[in-house]
């Protein structure tokens, strides 16, 4: 048996190329880490700085109403994405992985400024929700990172999709946090009567918005994947010059609500990432409020220090540890141990305001980088999972899926974890779990569900 090849068609293109290629494909997985990157820095961007945003905004009427509505703020961008991201998907399967890209790094670009530049709390809301619509880079992201390589390598390149969507949620806040507000933060080098004075949350919103620029520009050299010929996947040239047909594989692929690995690995992996997205907006929230309501009293600047360090501690995990501890445990085994390492680290969390100094910068140092490098590794073993229950022709369809569901639990996310922060505040003196310790609980409680989920008879696994 010998594959069949067909001229002018780009998947085939590459499936040789890969045929008589043993390696990594390293500059294949470089413009996979840096689109991923620049479609997810605008995501979480905003969370070290909503708070004062929402302040600015004059739309809370107290000051504990104000976690309530930036809540809604940071849901609506999962929410746009969740009624898109199955078209994308879709989309992705029809034209091809390489368009889909390019339109959502543009989508950054545009609308991510606009953000940047609202006055109006509907402003905001409108802004963010057309970002999330028009980004639909995760779906063909996670197939295209699988087909650029041998199935040797397919690990690391859902860990790098991984990666890079983790460091785009870590280095987002931290350039959020780092230039939010300049005329403030850096008097002597912003007036207050320019742009970015007039517009304090504009400048980090512009240079997010200039990065994925350039990323778009590189775009033109990434190459497509996609078959575009009738018989895409599974055709073979038998001696005697009689054709395999697809009969086994259609049948297969009839309906991807039916598959039930792909549908089980997809319900644990959005409990994580209902967890993970909530932890991201309660600890910005958590750690910018005063100590009286149980926070750090942290500024934007200080909460984007940490992320910054945290995403630092991700990347070198990702680059030089994560293949090994794939390799050791597998998908399943290593999101289970990385789970149920989470529920501890998250209960040291609400001590930490009883320390200053010194020891609170090591701790929550040490809490933040841990968090990410679990989260991570629960991530892209249930991404691996559902990637491996699917065909080529259906990838961007069941990533697709998977993101509309992912979608929908983000957006439920930041509104139920602002609707938490704000009702835990106004019970710091109760006995049982007063303020942050109730917030820490509640987030242990939903790791512990995603957890259960990654156990037979629920999560059924691919062949």
């Amino acid at each position: 048996m010998r594959p069949v090849f067909y001229d002018g068609c780009p998947g085939c293109a590459m499936e040789r190329k890969l045929e008589s290629s043993q390696g990594i494909p390293y500059k294949e997985f470089f413009f996979v880490g840096i689109t991923t990157i620049a479609s997810s820095l605008p995501i979480s961007s905003l969370f070290p700085f909503l708070y004062f945003m929402i302040e600015d905004l004059h739309v809370a009427k107290k000051e504990q109403d104000i976690g309530l509505y930036a809540g809604f703020l940071g849901a609506s961008y999962m929410i746009g994405r969740c009624f898109a991201s199955l078209f994308w998907g879709v989309v992705a399967d029809r034209i091809g992985r390489k368009p889909i890209i390019k339109f959502s790094i543009l989508s950054v670009v545009i609308f991510n400024t606009l953000f940047g530049l609202s006055v109006k709390y509907w402003m905001a809301i409108a802004t963010r929700f057309l970002l999330g619509a028009l980004n639909g880079m995760l779906a063909p992201i996670k197939a295209y990172s699988i087909e650029v390589c041998r199935p040797e390598h397919q690990a690391l390149g859902l860990s790098i999709v991984s990666t890079g969507w983790g460091i785009g949620l870590v280095v987002g806040p931290a350039i959020g946090g780092y230039f939010a507000q300049p005329a403030k933060q850096y008097p002597n080098v912003f007036s207050e009567k320019s742009i970015f004075g007039r517009f304090p949350y504009f400048l980090p919103c512009l240079c997010i918005s200039l990065i994925a620029l350039v990323v778009l520009i590189s775009c033109i050299w990434l190459p497509e994947t996609l078959h575009k010929h009738k018989d895409t996947e599974g055709e073979i040239e038998m001696i005697d010059n009689s054709r395999s047909t697809l009969e086994e594989d259609s049948h297969k692929q009839k309906s991807l609500y039916k598959n039930w690995p792909l549908i089980s690995s997809i319900i644990a992996y959005c409990v994580f990432t209902l967890h993970d997205t909530a932890y991201t907006e309660i600890f910005s929230l958590w750690a910018v409020s005063e100590k009286r309501y149980g926070g750090l009293s942290f500024s934007s600047k200080e909460v984007g220090q940490v992320l910054a360090v945290a995403g630092a501690g991700l990347l070198v995990y990702q680059l030089f540890i994560y293949r090994s501890v794939h390799k050791f445990l597998g998908s399943i085994n290593s999101s289970r141990i990385a789970s149920a390492l989470s529920v501890p680290i998250l209960a040291t969390y609400p001590f930490m305001t009883h320390l200053s100094g010194f020891r609170l910068g090591i701790a929550l140092y040490l809490g933040t980088i841990l968090k990410g490098v679990l989260s991570i590794t629960i991530i892209t073993g249930t991404s691996l999972l559902q990637n491996n229950a699917v065909s080529q022709s259906q990838r961007g369809a069941a990533n697709g899926i998977s993101t509309t569901a992912m979608s929908f639990f983000k957006a439920i996310a930041p509104a139920g974890a602002g609707a938490l922060f704000s009702w835990a505040q106004e019970r710091q003196n109760e006995a049982f779990f007063p303020g942050d310790q109730m917030i820490f609980f509640i987030l242990n409680v939903i790791e512990l569900i995603g957890l259960a989920l990654t156990f037979k008879p629920f999560l059924a696994i691919p062949n």
